[in-house]
């Protein structure tokens, strides 16, 4: 599994209205500042609701503070201006079929009806608990039940074409021998009040194995990206 950050929301200039502002004159704007675009534009949006500009209150001064107040609240509606974009490779079709449930989310998944699975993804994705020592026999299991149904697939797309079948044809039939743990890339992307959401409910003991793994690599790259946005979310999955 590998998921790596390809793009997210930059703030290109600041707003007319906040310029000359206690809060425009903070040292969150510009490249040098440590604060991430992505909070400050939730900030920003969150300010601009009541022209809250002139930083009266201790408690909110600072964006951390303030994106705090927001997540006590409830007040998400803020944090769906930025967004981020994940490329996710190696990860099994049973795991695409979890998180495509949220549908506050964009997908760009490659096609199996015009890819050679053989040939891009010629080892399956062995579920966390084949892992272990203990069951290292199962996953090797997987993996020869795997490998005969690429030969499966391979004698079904062969077949279809020797009936005159387009590529795009067979590929879409012979694609029916694929098992749930054939690995997909794809994109994905989101805002910040739908990756909280997929992590509330992915990020816990309760959810599936694969999908609370790929749930804390992306928690661990959006803390990077947003801290503050993500700062009440622990670095361990809940047990809710």
């Amino acid at each position: 599994m590998a998921v790596k950050v390809i793009a997210h929301t930059h703030i290109v200039e600041q707003p007319e209205t906040i310029i000359g502002t206690p809060f425009g004159d903070r040292k969150d704007w510009g490249d040098s500042s440590e604060t991430s675009d992505l909070d400050l534009l939730a900030e920003t949006a969150g300010r601009e609701c009541y022209k809250a500009y002139e930083l009266k209150n201790p408690n909110t001064k600072e964006n951390k503070g303030y994106i705090n107040n927001i997540l006590d609240h409830g007040h998400f509606s803020v944090l769906e201006h930025a967004t981020v974009t994940f490329h996710v490779r190696h990860v099994s079709r049973a795991l695409l079929l979890e998180l495509e449930r949220h549908r506050h989310a964009s997908f760009s998944v490659e096609s199996q009806r015009y890819v050679n699975t053989r040939v891009h993804h010629p080892k399956p994705v062995i579920p966390p608990a084949f892992r272990t020592s203990e069951l290292s026999t199962i996953a090797e299991s997987l993996e020869k039940h795997y490998e005969k149904s690429l030969d499966l697939y391979d004698k079904a797309y062969l077949a279809a074409r020797d009936t005159g079948l387009t590529v795009k044809e067979s590929r879409e039939a012979a694609r029916s021998f694929l098992l749930e743990s054939t690995p997909v890339d794809f994109y994905y992307s989101g805002n910040i009040r739908a990756m909280r959401d997929m992590l509330g409910k992915r990020w816990s003991t309760h959810a599936d194995a694969e999908i609370r793994e790929f749930a804390g690599m992306i928690l661990g790259e959006l803390k990077e990206l947003a801290p503050n946005s993500f700062q009440d979310i622990e670095s361990t999955p809940s047990d809710l």
